[in-house]
C-alpha cells in the first residue's frame, strides 16, 4: 500500500490479541503488550474489549473525546517570562497598547483635510493622502467636510483598512505610475510603527496616539489559558497570584489539611519553604502587597525591604549589610516589624549598617555614628561615634532632636476656621472602597494610615489628576470617582515630590528656579558686555557663542570604557569652567559667570545683595535650608529631599493668591530633624497665607502640626481603602480604632 508523502495519516498498529484465562500468565503478557503499544504509539493506546467497546488510554494530558491535549507541566509552564507559560496576546505583559480614538480624532467636527486625524496633520501631497482621496471618491464624501459625516463603511477602511483595492497614481522623476493597493488603515499603521520602530523618535510619535489597557485574553494575569486547568485546593495560579501575603499565609497554613496524603508527601518541603518566605515578607511590613504586584510599581523602600526579607531567608552569617533608609513609606506600626527583622539579621551573626533619619530605628540601634555638624561644606565630620545611649551626653543637632531638647516647629494654634470644603466622593480605584474625602480648605491636612492603606491611590492617583485636568487640561488619567465639588474655591494645584528636578548634568538649581536667566541678563547689561555686543545667550552653556565648544559647555568629557562604567574628566580646554576665555573675562564684582555657578547659594546672596529680583529667589532657597548647595550643581547629584525643597522654593518665589492646593507626598523622606524643622516652617507659612496643604506622611513629628487628619485603613492592601477617621488631633486621641492614634498616645505618654 502506497501512502501520499505530503499528507498526514493515522495508522493503527495491531500489537496483540489475547483472551484472559490464567490470570498470572495473562497479566504478564498484558503488561508486555501495553508496554510495546505505548512505545509504538507515542504513549497512547487503544484497547477493544469483548463487547467491541473502544477504550482510549494515554500517558499524556489528553482528552480522548475532544482530542485536546496539554504539554507536560514544568515550572516554566507557569511563568509569564517563558514562551510556554506566557499569554501569547500580550507576550506575558498583562497589558496591551491600543490606539485611543479620543487621541486620534479629538474633534470629529474637524475635517481630515484640516488635521482632524491628529496622526496625519493637515493636508499634504503625500502617498497616504492620495489613498484617502481615492477612498473619498469611491464612497462619495469630501475630505474637507466634518469627519462625523463620513459614511461608516468608509470610516472603517480609513481606520482599520480593508481588502478592497484602490488605484493610486504616483509621479516621480518625470514618470507616472499607477499602483493597485489595499489601504492599511491609520490604526494599523500606528501600531506597526510602534511595534517595528527603528528609532526612539518614531516610537515616541506613535505612543502619543495610544493608551494602555489590560489584556482581555488573560485578564492581566499574563499567563495563558492552559495554566488555569492546574489547581491546588480548587485554586489556579492566577487566583493565588492575586492574594496578598497575609491571605497567602492563611491559605498555605491550612493547605496540609486540604490535600491528599500523597500530594502532601510530594509538596511538604515546598509548602514549608513557601511558608517561611511569606513569614519573612510579613515581618518586614509588606503583608499588604499582592504576590503578582509588578516590581516597577514598588517604592524604593518596598523594594529594599523585599531584598531584606530575601537575605533573612538565606540565613547567611558574617555578612556586612548596608541599608539606605529602609523605613521609607512605613507607618510606625510597620516600622516596629522592620526593626525586629533588622535585629534578627544581626542575631544571625551579621553586621547591619543602616543610613537612617527615623527616630525609633536610631534609638534601637546598638551603635550610632553622627555626621555633621552641618550640611554640604559645613559637614563631613564625625560628631559622635559610640554606643547609642551615650549620644545624649553630648550636644549636637541630632542629639537635641533625638531626646526632645529641641522640637519640630508647630503652628502654635490649630485653625478652627475653614474657607469652604473640597469634597471628593465615590472613589473606587485600586483598593479604595467608595471613599468620600472631605478637605477643609485653608488648613494643613494630614493623610495617614498603615502602609498600603490607599493614601497614594486617593490623593496622587485620584484627586491630583482630577484637579490637574481642571486647571491645566492635563492628560494624566485618574482612578474612578463619582463626584467632586468645591473646585471653585481653589485656583491651582501643585504637587511637590522628591522626583529629580532634571535628568541630565546640564540641569541645575539655577536653571530650574529661573535664577540663571536673571543672572545672564545681569551679565549682559554690564558695560563690557554691551561694548562687545554680548547678549544674555552669550552666558549660556547650552548654546554656541560663549560656551567652550570642546566640551559643548558641559565642563567635562566622557571617556567610554567599553566593559567598564564610563568616566568623566574635566575638559582640558576650559578646565571645567564651561565657557571660553572671552566670556570668562566679563566679570560682575570680580566674579565670572563660571565663578557664580560654582558659588554656594549663601555666598551668591552676598554677591547679589543689591539685585532684588535675584536676591529674593536666593533668600527663599536659603529659607528652605539649601544655602549650602551650589548654583550650578548638577541636578543628578541632588538628593530627593534637596530636589523637593528646590521645587518648593521655586513655587514660593512665585506670586501667591492664597488659594493654592499643595500636595506633599512623604516630604520628610531623607531629611534630618533639622531639615524637617526648616520644611515645616515653610509649610506653616504657606498655610498662614490661606493655602491648603495636603501632606501624605507617617512621621509623627510632622503630623503634630496638622490641623485636620484623614486616616485610611484599617489595614493595608485589601484590608484598607476605607476612611476610618476624619478630624483633629484631640478627636483622634479619643478614637480607639485608629492605629495612628495609638502611636500618638505612646509618644505623648497617654497610653
Amino acid at each position: 500500500m502506497e501512502l501520499d508523502r505530503y499528507k498526514v495519516h493515522d495508522i493503527d498498529l495491531l500489537i496483540d490479541k489475547l483472551t484472559v484465562n490464567d490470570e498470572k500468565t495473562s497479566l504478564k503478557r498484558l503488561e508486555e503488550s501495553v508496554e510495546i503499544a505505548l512505545s509504538q504509539g507515542n504513549d497512547s493506546i487503544l484497547i477493544i474489549d469483548d463487547s467491541n467497546k473502544l477504550n482510549y488510554y494515554s500517558k499524556n494530558l489528553v482528552c480522548p473525546e475532544t482530542g485536546i491535549s496539554f504539554d507536560k507541566p514544568e515550572p516554566n509552564s507557569f511563568s509569564f517570562n517563558s514562551p510556554k507559560g506566557m499569554c501569547k496576546d500580550c507576550s506575558g505583559l498583562g497589558i496591551k497598547n491600543i490606539v485611543d480614538m479620543n487621541l486620534l480624532i479629538p474633534d470629529d467636527n474637524k475635517s481630515i483635510y484640516s488635521g482632524g486625524i491628529t496622526a496625519l496633520g493637515s493636508f499634504q501631497n503625500t502617498w497616504i493622502f492620495k489613498q484617502l482621496e481615492n477612498i473619498a471618491n469611491k464612497y462619495d464624501f469630501d475630505l474637507k467636510g466634518p469627519i462625523k459625516e463620513i459614511p461608516d463603511e468608509a470610516m472603517e477602511i480609513i481606520l482599520n483598512g480593508g481588502k478592497e483595492k484602490f488605484n493610486v497614481v504616483s509621479k516621480s522623476l518625470g514618470l507616472t505610475r499607477t499602483y493597485e493597493i489595499d489601504f492599511e488603515g491609520i490604526i494599523n499603521f500606528i501600531l506597526n510603527q510602534y511595534s517595528n520602530a527603528f528609532s526612539k523618535k518614531i516610537k515616541t510619535w506613535s505612543k502619543k496616539f495610544m493608551r494602555t489597557i489590560e489584556c482581555e485574553k488573560c485578564c492581566a494575569s499574563r499567563l495563558n489559558e492552559n495554566v488555569k486547568h492546574f489547581k491546588i485546593d480548587h485554586k489556579d495560579i492566577t487566583e493565588i497570584s492575586k492574594m496578598d501575603f497575609d491571605e497567602l499565609y492563611d491559605w498555605i497554613k491550612l493547605l496540609n489539611k486540604k490535600i491528599s496524603e500523597k500530594k502532601l508527601e510530594i509538596g511538604q518541603e515546598i509548602i514549608t519553604e513557601i511558608k517561611k518566605r511569606v513569614e519573612f515578607i510579613r515581618d518586614v511590613g509588606l503583608n499588604y502587597l499582592s504576590i503578582g504586584r509588578e516590581t516597577r510599581s514598588l517604592s524604593g523602600g518596598e523594594s529594599q525591604r523585599i531584598r531584606l526579607a530575601t537575605q533573612i531567608g538565606s540565613r547567611l552569617q558574617d555578612v556586612l549589610y548596608i541599608l539606605d533608609e529602609p523605613s521609607i513609606g512605613l507607618h510606625q506600626i510597620d516600622n516596629l516589624k522592620l526593626i525586629k527583622s533588622l535585629k534578627k539579621l544581626r542575631d544571625l551573626g551579621n553586621t547591619v549598617i543602616v543610613v537612617e533619619h527615623d527616630r525609633e530605628i536610631m534609638l534601637q540601634s546598638d551603635h550610632l555614628i553622627d555626621l555633621g555638624p552641618g550640611a554640604g561644606e559645613k559637614g563631613g565630620e564625625i560628631v559622635f561615634n559610640g554606643k547609642t545611649n551615650n549620644i545624649k551626653k553630648i550636644s549636637s543637632i541630632t542629639s537635641d532632636y533625638l531626646f526632645n531638647k529641641q522640637e519640630i516647629s508647630r503652628s502654635g494654634f490649630f485653625k478652627t476656621k475653614s474657607d469652604g470644603k473640597l469634597i471628593l466622593s465615590g472613589c473606587t480605584g485600586n483598593n479604595l472602597k467608595n471613599v468620600e474625602l472631605s478637605i477643609p480648605l485653608g488648613k494643613i491636612i494630614g493623610i495617614c494610615g498603615l502602609s498600603g492603606s490607599g493614601k497614594s491611590s486617593l490623593i496622587n492617583k485620584t484627586l491630583y489628576p482630577i484637579l490637574s485636568r481642571a486647571f491645566y487640561s492635563s492628560t494624566i488619567e485618574n482612578l474612578p470617582y463619582s463626584k467632586i465639588s468645591g473646585i471653585n474655591n481653589i485656583d491651582k494645584v501643585i504637587q511637590i515630590n522628591q522626583s529629580p528636578i532634571g535628568r541630565t548634568p546640564r540641569s541645575n538649581p539655577a536653571t530650574y528656579t529661573g535664577l540663571y536667566g536673571l543672572i545672564r541678563e545681569m551679565f549682559a547689561k554690564l558695560p563690557e558686555s554691551q561694548i562687545r555686543g554680548y547678549k544674555a545667550g552669550r552666558f549660556s552653556f547650552n548654546v554656541k557663542g560663549g560656551r567652550c565648544e570642546e566640551c559643548q559647555g558641559a565642563g567635562m568629557k566622557k571617556i567610554e570604557m567599553n566593559f567598564l562604567p564610563d568616566i568623566y574628566v574635566d575638559c582640558e580646554v576650559c578646565n571645567g569652567k564651561r565657557f571660553n576665555k572671552e566670556t570668562l573675562t566679563v566679570k560682575l564684582n570680580n566674579n565670572s559667570i563660571s565663578d557664580i555657578l560654582n558659588m554656594t547659594i549663601s555666598d551668591a546672596a552676598v554677591v547679589f545683595k543689591n539685585y532684588p529680583k535675584i536676591l529674593s529667589k536666593l533668600k527663599v532657597l536659603i529659607d528652605v535650608g539649601l544655602g549650602y548647595i551650589r548654583l550650578g550643581q548638577q541636578s543628578t547629584t541632588l538628593s530627593g529631599g534637596e530636589a523637593q525643597r528646590i521645587k518648593l522654593a521655586t513655587e514660593l518665589s512665585k506670586r501667591d493668591t492664597g488659594k493654592t492646593l499643595y500636595i506633599f507626598d512623604e516630604p520628610t523622606t531623607g531629611l534630618h530633624f533639622a531639615d524637617i524643622d526648616q520644611l515645616m516652617k515653610i509649610i506653616i507659612k504657606l498655610s498662614e497665607k490661606g493655602n491648603t496643604i495636603i501632606i501624605i506622611e507617617h512621621n509623627t513629628d510632622v503630623l503634630k502640626i496638622v490641623d485636620h487628619f484623614v486616616e485610611l485603613g484599617p489595614g493595608g492592601g485589601k484590608n484598607g481603602g476605607k476612611v476610618i477617621f476624619q478630624g483633629d488631633l484631640k478627636e483622634m486621641l479619643k478614637n480607639a480604632d485608629s492605629p495612628t492614634s495609638n502611636i500618638f498616645k505612646k509618644e505623648l505618654n497617654l497610653s
